[in-house]
């Protein structure tokens, strides 16, 4: 039983739904001073629930490879976007720019105190991998995205609808 999950975390998605990134990148901090080691992803099972912003009311996919490789902890993964409308609305946000980030959500299983702060994580059980507009780890961003313009324009798109769903509720 997990205590409590933390959340840390490039990314591309296809017209068929496939999506690739680095969920955690090695050699810096995230933003509370962790770093997670090389090693420290050995256990990963062969597919991991792929959430939207680490709510477990919204699954939109799967993980089916994660691996670790030079620069971090490289994903793939499937938006089941023929069946789960949410995962439709994700890959179009991620295809605009307007989701950028992807996020870990684990459970330590060993790690150390690190001088100035945070902890060197050297085991852990992933839980899920979120797709996110801000991630914990600054360094974990889209491995590609379309032009600022374009993520720009779904920005006003999401405020609109904000705006919209707020005076009908």
């Amino acid at each position: 039983m997990l205590k409590h999950l933390e959340i840390k975390a490039s990314l591309t998605a296809s017209d068929a739904g496939e999506i690739t990134g680095l969920a955690w990148p090695w050699g810096s901090p995230d933003r509370v001073g962790d770093m997670i080691e090389k090693g420290a992803f050995a256990n990963v099972p062969a597919r991991v629930p792929m959430l939207f912003a680490h709510d477990p009311a919204q699954p939109v996919g799967y993980w089916d490879s994660a691996v670790e490789g030079d620069k971090g902890l490289e994903v793939r993964g499937k938006l089941l976007i023929e069946d789960v409308a949410r995962a439709k609305e994700v890959r179009s946000l991620v295809r605009e720019g307007a989701i950028t980030g992807l996020s870990i959500g684990f459970s330590t299983k060993k790690a150390t105190a690190r001088k100035g702060g945070g902890r060197t994580i050297t085991d852990l059980e992933l839980v899920e991998i979120s797709l996110v507009t801000i991630p914990m780890h600054p360094g974990a961003r889209v491995t590609a995205a379309k032009s600022v313009e374009s993520a720009l324009a779904a920005v006003a798109a999401l405020t609109r609808l904000t705006e919209t769903l707020k005076i009908g509720v």
